[in-house]
């Protein structure tokens, strides 16, 4: 049982490592810090929570890929952004412009902040109404000051 085992080890062993290696990233350098910078500007449509440049999946790699190849046909960052809004919408975008189909992207936070402190104001003074100032009877005066005195009635 032995023999087995060590000879399938030894072979094993003999064989060539078969890693792969790591994709080149591009020929030129300043395209590839190019595209570093336009898709940290990007999000992954996979993951959402990540830039295009940190995302491992595949989608997001073949996004690198076109924007490489974007990069390479001479395009601008404005063009290369123009086409990915235009292909995949603004979710792409990290930043969104400001226009009439983003302005409850951008105001929302704002108007629910005004909303909740509006709500808020409204509560307290509702709650202060509520609660009035009842004035303290003779006996019940004596009776606070005695305990405040440190006497027992």
């Amino acid at each position: 049982m032995r023999l087995p085992l060590a000879l399938l080890c030894a072979m094993l062993l003999s064989l060539p490592a078969l890693a792969r290696e790591a994709a080149p990233l591009a020929d030129d350098p300043v395209v590839e810090q190019r595209l570093n910078t336009i898709a940290e500007e990007l999000r992954c449509l996979v993951c959402q929570n990540e830039s295009l440049a940190g995302s491992r999946a595949d989608l997001a790699q073949d996004l690198r890929r076109e924007v490489r190849n974007l990069i390479k046909d001479g395009k601008s960052d404005q063009e290369i952004k123009d086409f990915l809004v235009s292909r995949y919408g603004d979710f792409v975008l990290y930043r969104p412009q400001v226009k009439p189909s983003t302005y409850v992207l951008w105001a929302g936070p704002f108007v629910l902040l005004a909303v909740a402190l509006v709500v808020l104001v409204n509560f307290l003074r509702r709650r202060n109404r509520l609660v009035a100032d009842v004035p303290l009877s003779d006996e019940e005066r004596k009776r606070a000051e005695a305990l405040l005195k440190g006497e027992r009635s």
